[in-house]
């Protein structure tokens, strides 16, 4: 039987994007040492595109075809649910 590979990626508990959508996704800690996703981050937000329903401290972003949406749940666990089951 073939895998069934999900159709939305839950990124928080009032956010879903479209898995077609998902371009990236990036922890928090280790992608944002970087300048050049700081400033993507930073572009993001002053556009408009940045998305965010957290509130603690994010641990990672999923970059979609949307724009940049932030989430308390951790990479590999978003990883792992954007995959077939």
């Amino acid at each position: 039987m073939k895998p069934i590979r999900p159709l939305f990626l839950s990124v928080s508990q009032s956010s879903s994007l479209s898995c077609d959508s998902v371009i990236g996704i990036f922890d928090m800690d280790t992608s944002t040492v970087s300048p050049d996703t700081r400033a993507f981050l930073r572009s993001s937000q002053s556009e408009s595109k940045l998305f965010s329903d957290v509130t603690d401290i994010p641990k990672s972003f999923v970059v979609s075809d949307k724009g940049v949406t932030l989430s308390q749940l951790s990479s590999q666990t978003l990883a792992s649910r954007s995959k077939s089951s």
